[in-house]
């Protein structure tokens, strides 16, 4: 039997501080309009969760920029790898970048995070998984 490709893949929300901070611990890499932070899960299913601090914008900006996330991940629910938990970061831009571009920045930095084969092995933001907390 074969799996069907046509459904998109379920999401698991992230609801608890404890997995936005293991999330943090992981692989990240940033466009202009968001951040996205990404680490192993034991569950089976991939995780996502939203941040969209006071500092880039009042409740009715922050709250479109969340649902503009929400869109995106939908839109890229298929690229994201099952056994990963994904946290999105908000920045001001996402208010005014075509929704086109968000999905397109969206699916590149989940195949960013998930290159292994790339040459540069530096521990730099966006490249491989930050130094362990003491």
């Amino acid at each position: 039997m074969t799996a069907d490709l046509s459904q998109p893949r379920a999401l698991r929300r992230l609801k608890r501080r404890a997995q936005f901070l293991r999330a943090a611990r992981g692989n990240r890499a940033g466009r202009s309009a968001f951040g996205l932070q990404v680490i192993a899960a034991p569950e089976d299913d991939a995780g996502i969760g939203f941040t969209v601090t006071k500092k880039v914008g009042n409740s009715p900006e922050r709250n479109r920029m969340k649902r503009r996330l929400r869109a995106a991940a939908a839109a890229c629910a298929r690229d994201f790898v099952p056994g990963h938990d994904y946290v999105l970061l908000a920045r001001r831009e996402a208010l005014g970048q075509p929704f086109e571009r968000m999905v397109a920045d969206l699916s590149s930095l989940i195949a960013r995070v998930h290159d292994t084969k790339s040459g540069d092995n530096r521990n730099t933001p966006g490249r491989g998984q930050r130094k362990p907390r003491p």
